[in-house]
């Protein structure tokens, strides 16, 4: 079982800085966990301590049923794909994938099949005897996965694999790291501040922020039940609008008041308000907004005046402004509308969102 534990994990350097505080959580068998967060978070010093590249300040860390906290990299049985490739440029490409092999004294015959077999997998057979200068940056990427597959480990572990290719690429890699990982079955950490590719390659996704863990869950559970602003902010492209309201009972009804804003927040959002301030941040993503119709509530809806359009071919992107708040909304591409123009925005009930206005986090 490649299952690791990372239970109440702290790293302080020299200084004090609190990198890391009190990560505990476990990777399952076979699972494709990916860490998420902006730069300084502490997910990829999380990463290196599973390593064994980074020594851990409290805590403890299990692959299957062994603490790893004092073994050295080589004998924690994983593998690392770093963002800049680490190839040996005086090697071919069967010898960068050889190397690790060799210095574990297998035989010739083992290593030759172990490296044919992930060229073949990674559809690189033709690349064997060629230099790293002569290989494109993915072509470099799988060269570096190759040498991770070649070691068959219990667990892969990967440092922004992808930020040094272009968009195209990036988008193509995804993909195939997907397959790669449904074919070998291995347990696997992945590291990015991209909230896209943790979105699509995580079967489950760890938000961090200054060190602390946000929120763990499947992808599309941080994106229905953000935990808090900061997850429902990093979480979702384009990002989440805010809006800091005013909530106010009035005839029966809850609202949440704005200059130049007034919505009726339904239920059973409504329910779970009680006991917090009159003050709240309201949450919509920009999907959930919509040119209102005749069909929507009058309270769901709300006066823009259109500043920006982005036309993006399969939607239109409109940047607006409501008093002092601003909003951008995914519309249908065939709406023909101007800069200046006022327009009336419509809520999806069931996609309203409310956070506290002090902690932050999710009513």
């Amino acid at each position: 079982m490649a299952l690791v534990s990372i239970r109440n994990v702290n790293k302080v350097y020299d200084g004090g800085v609190h990198a890391v505080k009190n990560v505990d959580l476990e990777v399952r068998d076979k699972e494709f966990m990916v860490f998420v967060g902006p730069s300084g978070c502490g997910k990829t010093t999380t990463l290196r301590m599973v390593a064994g590249l980074e020594s851990i300040t409290s805590g403890d860390i299990a692959i299957g049923d062994t603490v790893v906290n004092n073994l050295p990299p080589m004998d924690r049985d994983i593998a690392m794909v770093f963002q800049n490739y680490a190839l040996y440029p005086h090697m071919s490409v069967f010898h960068n994938m050889a190397f690790g092999l060799k210095m574990r004294k297998f035989e010739k015959a083992e290593i030759d099949k172990r490296v044919r077999d992930a060229a073949a997998i990674l559809g690189i057979e033709t690349l064997l005897d060629r230099k790293p200068r002569q290989l494109s940056g993915g072509q470099r990427q799988r060269v570096a996965l190759g040498r991770a597959i070649v070691r068959h480990p219990q667990v892969f572990l990967f440092d922004e694999p992808l930020s040094n290719l272009d968009a195209k690429l990036r988008v193509q890699m995804r993909v195939e790291l997907k397959k790669l990982h449904e074919r070998l079955g291995t347990t696997a950490i992945y590291v990015t501040h991209d909230q896209v590719e943790a979105m699509t390659l995580g079967d489950r996704v760890v938000v961090m922020k200054d060190g602390v863990v946000q929120q763990v869950g499947e992808p599309l559970e941080l994106y229905n039940t953000p935990a808090n602003r900061f997850v429902a902010g990093f979480i979702g492209s384009p990002a989440m609008n805010f809006a800091e309201v005013t909530l106010s009972g009035a005839n029966g009804k809850l609202w949440a008041e704005a200059p130049g804003l007034k919505i009726g927040v339904p239920e059973p959002l409504a329910g779970r308000v009680n006991g917090h301030s009159g003050k709240a941040t309201m949450g919509i993503r920009p999907e959930d907004l919509h040119v209102a119709g005749p069909a929507d509530p009058a309270e769901l809806c709300f006066e823009v005046e259109v500043e920006v359009i982005e036309q993006l071919g399969s939607e239109i992107l409109l940047d607006t402004r409501a008093g002092n708040s601003t909003f951008v909304a995914s519309v249908d591409p065939m709406l023909r509308t101007k800069v200046h123009e006022r327009l009336k925005l419509a809520i999806n009930p069931n996609r309203l969102h409310l956070f506290d206005a002090e902690t932050e986090a999710a009513i």
